[in-house]
C-alpha cells in the first residue's frame, strides 16, 4: 500500500493532473510542409498583447518523439502562456513509427514516458475534445494536419522494423522538422492572420522533455558540424531559450535508459549512433552563445535532474553559462500544468528571456519552491 507521499503515487498524481486538462483549441493553425504534422498551433493573448504585439514563445511538445504523443497535452499551457502576454506557435513535428494504421486517442495512448494507459483512460496526449467544446484545430488552414485524436506520424519508417510499436524519432525528419519550422516562423505569424499581434523580434524559443532538447538543438544549429544538412551560418534571432526537464545530454540520457531507451531509438546504437550523436546532441553543441535557461524539477523521475546538471555541466566546460533553476518539489508534468505552483517559476523565466532583463549566473544550480 502505498502512502501519500510514495514517489510512485506523487508522479502519477502530477501525470493524472495534467493529461486530465482538456486540450484547448488554438487560434490558428498553420502548416509549413505538406506532411500532416508538419503545423504549427497560435495561442494568442486575449484582445492582444499590453504595450503592443506580445513576443513570440515558439514551443516544442514532449513524449519521447514516439508518434501517439502530439502538442495537444501541450496546449493547455500553451493557452496559458497566452493568458499571461505571450504569442504561442505551438509546434507539431515527425515522430517515431507507429503500427500500421494505428491512431493515438484518449482511451487507447498510452502513458507518455511508460507503457501504461493514461490516468483515467482520457486526457492523455492525443486526446480529443477541448475546454470550451470546439474541436482543436478547427481554425487551420488549408485542411491539413490531422484531427484530434489522430496520430498521422504512424506510418511505416524504413528504420523501424515492421510491427514496432512506437519507437522514438525519426532519423532524419524529426531533425528536419526543427530545423523547418523554426526557419519559417516569420512567413507562419504572417499566414496566421495576426501578424499585428505578434512580436517575432521578442523570439524565445522554448520545449518539454523532448520538446526541451528540440529548442536547445534549435538554437545551436549554428554549431553543427560542417556539413551537416541543418547547419546555420549564424546564431539564430532569438532571445533565448528555456528548456523544461529537457532530454539535453544525450549520451547521460541514454546511460540512464531515459524514457525506455528513447536515444537509442532516436539515433540508432552502434557506429550508426555514433556517427549521429555530434548533430543531435544539444550537449555536443556548446558553447551556443545564445541566453540560456533549464527548469528541472527536482523530483524528476522521467527525465532525472541528472540530465540537465550535466548539460550544465558540459555548458559550463564550454565558457558558457546555464541559468539552470530547480523547482525542488516538483516532477516531470507540473512544470506544464497551468495548475501546478511550479508553472509560475517557468513563466517568469521565458519573461526573463523575452524581456532581455539581464541576469548574472550564480551557482551552476539554484533551487527554487515548487
Amino acid at each position: 500500500m502505498t502512502g501519500p507521499r510514495d514517489p510512485a503515487a506523487v508522479t502519477a498524481a502530477e501525470e493524472a493532473s495534467l493529461l486530465g486538462l482538456a486540450p484547448v483549441a488554438p487560434d490558428a493553425t498553420v502548416a509549413y510542409g505538406e506532411h500532416p504534422d508538419q503545423i504549427v498551433d497560435f495561442h494568442l493573448p486575449p484582445g492582444g498583447a499590453v504595450g503592443g504585439a506580445a513576443p513570440l514563445v515558439l514551443l516544442f511538445h514532449g513524449g519521447a518523439w514516439r508518434a501517439p504523443y502530439d502538442r495537444q497535452h501541450l496546449s493547455p499551457f500553451a493557452a496559458h502562456l497566452a493568458s499571461r502576454g505571450f504569442a504561442v506557435a505551438s509546434a507539431e513535428y515527425r515522430r517515431g513509427a507507429a503500427p500500421s494504421g494505428a491512431a493515438a486517442t484518449g482511451e487507447g495512448a498510452a502513458r507518455v514516458h511508460g507503457g501504461d494507459a493514461a490516468p483515467g483512460g482520457r486526457g492523455g496526449p492525443g486526446a480529443s475534445g477541448s475546454r470550451d467544446g470546439a474541436t482543436p484545430g478547427a481554425t487551420r488552414r488549408a485542411g491539413r494536419g490531422a484531427g484530434a485524436g489522430v496520430a498521422p506520424g504512424g506510418e511505416a519508417h524504413r528504420e523501424h522494423p515492421p510491427g514496432a510499436r512506437h519507437l522514438a524519432g525519426r532519423w532524419p525528419e524529426t531533425f528536419d522538422d526543427i530545423a523547418a519550422v523554426m526557419d519559417a516562423v516569420p512567413r507562419l505569424v504572417g499566414e496566421s492572420g495576426h501578424a499585428g499581434r505578434v512580436d517575432t523580434g521578442r523570439l524565445v524559443l522554448a520545449g518539454h522533455s523532448a520538446g526541451g532538447h528540440a529548442a536547445l538543438w534549435a538554437a545551436a544549429r549554428h554549431r553543427l558540424p560542417p556539413g551537416a544538412p541543418w547547419r546555420l551560418s549564424a546564431p539564430p534571432r532569438v532571445h533565448g531559450v528555456v528548456a523544461l526537464a529537457p532530454i539535453a545530454d544525450l549520451t547521460t540520457a541514454r546511460a540512464l535508459h531515459v524514457c525506455s531507451d528513447a536515444v537509442d531509438q532516436l539515433l540508432g546504437t552502434g557506429d550508426e549512433g555514433a556517427a549521429r550523436l555530434p548533430c543531435a546532441d544539444p550537449a555536443a553543441l556548446l558553447p551556443t552563445g545564445v541566453r540560456t535557461t533549464v527548469v528541472q524539477g527536482g523530483t524528476d523521475v522521467d527525465v532525472p535532474p541528472q540530465v540537465a546538471d550535466s548539460f550544465a555541466v558540459a555548458a559550463a566546460a564550454a565558457g558558457q553559462p546555464v541559468r539552470t533553476v530547480r523547482a525542488a518539489a516538483a516532477g516531470h508534468f507540473p512544470l506544464i500544468d497551468p495548475t501546478a505552483a511550479a508553472v509560475r517559476t517557468v513563466v517568469a523565466e521565458i519573461a526573463r528571456i523575452a524581456s532581455g532583463d539581464p541576469w548574472r549566473p550564480g551557482p551552476p544550480r539554484g533551487s527554487v519552491p515548487a
